[in-house]
């Protein structure tokens, strides 16, 4: 028998005329945000597959674009991060045009001036509503102010520093772009922050912040002292460990939606995991992460879908690879984008609305009835990648079971 055909995209989004940097899918799977070197960021209903909104969110490229709450957080090359409306979908038709002019457009609710010398975006980590404040509802990490090779923390909406420098306590100081020889471990990459639960006390927990680096390595930062949950100079956050498993730069990472474990790309031909919970508690915290050698150098972007089994790694060849996460058994190879894929990103599997129906925009109503279950179904199974050739593909891919 012949092999099948390869997949094709169920469908292209033409809506930038620059190089798609970030890919965001809503929690109910209602909204692609899609963000371009050029600044530019578009929402599309992935009901009609029609935008929903463009505007110029930023002078320079996006590092980063996410819901939050009843509102959206894009993060730019201009060393800004904005915080942004909620747009909610129109409710009735959009009419057969596809063109972008008399689109909504977000109001601009604040600003924080970012670093954004090292292509890092932001890692967003919303609170419980129990330790919520008015001032403090989500944290943000994101490069240190001054050097590059070090994170602060940020309350919003508040916009106090809470931590600064995470990483310099017990180093020496680099340069200040963060590249000097005192700092081998050059700036950082790639970040995400999180929480557990505390080692000793119920109902508390700790913050950690996953960090990826110029020299191939990653470090989990945990914050261990009791008595301030205000901190500078990176004092009172240790290493938990550190492993390098890339010859290259990280040029990608991401933690799994229950937060067991990471994934890294790099300019190399490898993939890292890394066992969060187990490394820690590693007496070699190598032991608890494995490296897969790919026949694929040249890897820019990577995803993990929510239940934790399948990866998809953008490749610099344009091509999208996906793979098991427990195997690394390659799974399927889709070729679209000419040039750089620079982002994926899974729709949900089991999708939820948000919290705020303010940012619920078109999950629900008379909108409804649009789809079908079945086609809810398949919009599960959703991949979407972003390219240097501008444009925004959607894959719909077969259940790949448990692989």
């Amino acid at each position: 028998m012949s092999a099948p055909p390869p997949p094709t995209p169920k469908h292209i989004i033409r809506s930038h005329i620059a190089q798609v940097n970030v890919l965001y899918i809503s929690p109910d799977n209602e909204r692609i945000y899609s963000g371009d070197a050029a600044g530019t960021v578009v929402i599309t209903s992935t009901r009609s597959l029609r935008a929903i909104a463009t505007w110029k969110a930023h002078t320079d490229g996006l590092l980063g674009v996410e819901e939050w709450e009843a509102c959206i957080i894009t993060h730019g090359r201009d060393y800004k991060l904005h915080v942004w409306t909620g747009v909610r979908e129109p409710s009735g038709s959009l009419g057969g045009s596809a063109a972008l002019p008399g689109l909504q457009t977000p109001q601009l609710c604040y600003s924080l001036d970012v670093n954004a010398l090292n292509y890092c975006r932001f890692s967003l980590l919303p609170l419980p509503e129990d330790a919520q404040t008015e001032e403090r509802k989500a944290l943000l990490a994101v490069p240190n102010l001054v050097e590059s090779a070090y994170a602060d923390l940020w309350t919003l909406p508040g916009k106090q520093r809470l931590h600064a420098a995470i990483g310099k306590a017990g180093q020496e100081a680099p340069a200040p772009d963060g590249r000097g020889v005192r700092n081998p471990i050059g700036i950082i990459m790639s970040m995400h922050l999180s929480s557990v639960p505390h080692p000793h006390a119920a109902g508390r927990t700790q913050l950690r912040l996953l960090c990826g680096y110029e020299n191939g390595s990653v470090t989990m930062w945990g914050y261990t002292r009791e008595d301030k949950d205000v901190s500078i100079e990176g004092i009172g956050w240790e290493s938990m460990w550190s492993v390098r498993l890339h010859v290259e730069s990280v040029m990608a990472m991401t933690v799994s939606m229950d937060g067991s474990f990471a994934l890294s790309v790099s300019a190399d031909h490898l993939i890292g995991r890394y066992n969060i919970a187990e490394a820690e508690e590693a007496a070699d915290p190598k032991e608890a992460c494995t490296v897969h050698k790919t026949k694929y150098p040249g890897n820019g972007s990577v995803a993990i879908k929510d239940d934790g089994r399948v990866c998809a790694v953008g490749g610099w060849d344009g091509k999208i690879r996906l793979y098991s996460t427990k195997s690394f058994k390659q799974l399927g190879t889709l070729i679209y984008h000419k040039k750089n894929c620079q982002c994926v990103a899974f729709a949900r599997s089991r999708p939820h609305a948000a919290d705020d129906p303010a940012s619920a925009a078109g999950a629900g109503g008379d909108e409804d009835d649009d789809m079908t279950e079945r086609e809810k179904a398949e919009r599960t199974r959703w991949l979407v990648s972003g390219g240097q050739d501008s444009r925004v593909a959607i894959w719909s891919l077969m259940n790949f079971g448990k692989t």
